[in-house]
C-alpha cells in the first residue's frame, strides 16, 4: 500500500483530546468542547471561522486541569483559551499558520513557509524549533515537540530521557505523533514505528500494517486502517483502548487516557476515561470531517 509521501500534509484536526477534555470543530466553523473548564479551556463558543483546533494535554503523572485549547483561523491565524501560566496562550501575534498542535504547557504553530512557531514551557528545550525548515507537520508531546520535513524525515527536540527524541533516521514518515515518553510515525507502505518508554507496550506497533492515520495519549496508540476500523496499544486502564467494536471511522485523536472516533457522518465516538465528562460526544453532530470543504 503506496500512500504517497505527502499522504496526512495539510490535513487538519478537527478534533482534539486533553487530559480531561475534548474539542471538536463543526463543519460550520465554530467549535464545540466538554469536560474540565476549570481555567477555561472549554470556553470557545464564541469561536467562528475556525478550520483546526488542538488541546494541550496534561500527562497521567499530573492529575490537574491544567490545561488549554488552541485555534487555527482560515484566514492564518490563531486563538486560545485556557491556562497560560508559561505563556503557551499568547499566540495572537501569530500569522501565516497552516496547522496547529498543543502539548503539555506549550503551543506549536507550523508556518507556510514551512518554519515553526512555539510559545510556552522550555525547561527541556521543547520549543527550540526555530531553525527548523522544510516543516510539513508538527505534534507536541509532554515534554518534546516532532516535526516532519516535506522529505519524509523528522527532526525532534526537547526531553529525551527515555529516547523518545530518537527518530533521525526515520525515512518515508508520512504523519507523526507524540505522548508522554514516546513517538510514533506512520510511513508510506501503511506501517507504524515507535521510539520512547514502552511500559505499557504503546511502543508495541511494529506488526501493525494497513494504517492510514495514528493518534497518540499518554501512554497509548491508536492506529486507523482504511476500512474505518481502529486498533490500539498500550495503557488501557479506563478502557481508552476498547475501539475494537469502531466502524466507519475516518479521524482518531487520543487524550491522555481517553480516545475519540469522528465517523463518516460526522458524529464521534469516545472510549476511556470520563470522570470529566469529556468522553460525552454522543450528542456531536456535524463534526467537520478531514479535507472537507
Amino acid at each position: 500500500m503506496d500512500h504517497g509521501l505527502f499522504a496526512g500534509i495539510g490535513k487538519a484536526n478537527t478534533i482534539a483530546a486533553c487530559r480531561r477534555h475534548t474539542v471538536g470543530l463543526k463543519s460550520d466553523g465554530t467549535i464545540l468542547a466538554i469536560g474540565d473548564n476549570k481555567h477555561g479551556q472549554c470556553d470557545v463558543s464564541s469561536w467562528n471561522d475556525m478550520i483546526a483546533v488542538a488541546a494541550g494535554n496534561v500527562h497521567m503523572a499530573a492529575n490537574t486541569g491544567n490545561a488549554h485549547t488552541i485555534g487555527l483561523k482560515s484566514d492564518g491565524t490563531v486563538v486560545a483559551a485556557g491556562w497560560n501560566q508559561h505563556g503557551q496562550c499568547n499566540v495572537s501575534g501569530w500569522s501565516e499558520i497552516v496547522a496547529v498542535a498543543a502539548g503539555w504547557r506549550r503551543s506549536i504553530g507550523l508556518k507556510l513557509d514551512g518554519t515553526v512557531a512555539a510559545v510556552g514551557r522550555n525547561k527541556d528545550g521543547e520549543c527550540n524549533v526555530g531553525s527548523w525548515r522544510n516543516i510539513v507537520s508538527v505534534t507536541a508531546g509532554d515534554w518534546h515537540t516532532v516535526g516532519l520535513r516535506l522529505d519524509g524525515t523528522v527532526t525532534a527536540v526537547g526531553n529525551n530521557r527515555y529516547h523518545q527524541c530518537n527518530v533521525s533516521s526515520w525515512r518515508n514518515t508520512v504523519a507523526v505523533a507524540a505522548g508522554y515518553l514516546h513517538t510514533v510515525g506512520l510511513k508510506s507502505d501503511g506501517t507504524v514505528t515507535a521510539v520512547g518508554d514502552n511500559k505499557y507496550g504503546q511502543c508495541d506497533v511494529s506488526n501493525w500494517h494497513n494504517i492510514v492515520a495514528i493518534a497518540v495519549g499518554s501512554c497509548h496508540t491508536l492506529g486507523l486502517k482504511p476500512d474505518g476500523t481502529v486498533i490500539a496499544a498500550g495503557w488501557n486502564e479506563f478502557g481508552q483502548c476498547n475501539t475494537s467494536n469502531w466502524h466507519n471511522i475516518v479521524s482518531i485523536a487520543a487524550g491522555c487516557a481517553h480516545s475519540i472516533g469522528l465517523k463518516t457522518d460526522g458524529t464521534a465516538v469516545a472510549v476511556g476515561d470520563n470522570e470529566y465528562g469529556q468522553c460525552d460526544v454522543t450528542n456531536w453532530s456535524g463534526i467537520k470531517l478531514p479535507h472537507a470543504d
